[in-house]
């Protein structure tokens, strides 16, 4: 089994990390075909992913962002490729001028799908 970890600093704020925290798994489910639950806490959120040969999380908090995946067999073969594609997908958020621009949705508590039709669930 191949890991990847990746940790990287912002100044976003606990609210403006998890509107960009939602807005990544949202392309993550659309491009990557990834399943994924964000769960809010007080002070650290966690958003989940899984799907065929992948399982993962992200550990968001005010100030910086925590992925790690633990790929299977076959995927594992594809590691360098499917981290500098994470990589370059986190990174260009954060990078953008105003990287939440594109994502206003009003993000309650608890425990929600990252897909805007999904329901949102009470942790």
């Amino acid at each position: 089994m191949a890991d990847i970890h990746i940790t990287r600093k912002h100044a976003l704020g606990m609210a403006g990390a998890r509107k960009l925290a939602f807005r990544w798994a949202e392309e993550a489910e659309e491009q990557l075909g990834l399943e994924c639950v964000y769960e809010e806490g007080a002070a650290t959120d966690h958003l989940k992913f899984t799907r065929a040969g992948v399982k993962g999380g992200i550990k968001v908090t005010k100030d910086h962002f925590v992925l790690d995946a633990h790929l299977g067999v076959l995927l594992g073969a594809f590691k360098d490729t499917i981290e500098s594609k994470i990589v370059k997908n986190l990174d260009e958020l954060l990078a953008a001028k105003d990287p939440l621009h594109a994502f206003d949705s009003g993000i309650g508590h608890g425990k929600h799908h990252a897909k805007k039709s999904a329901s949102k669930k009470k942790a």
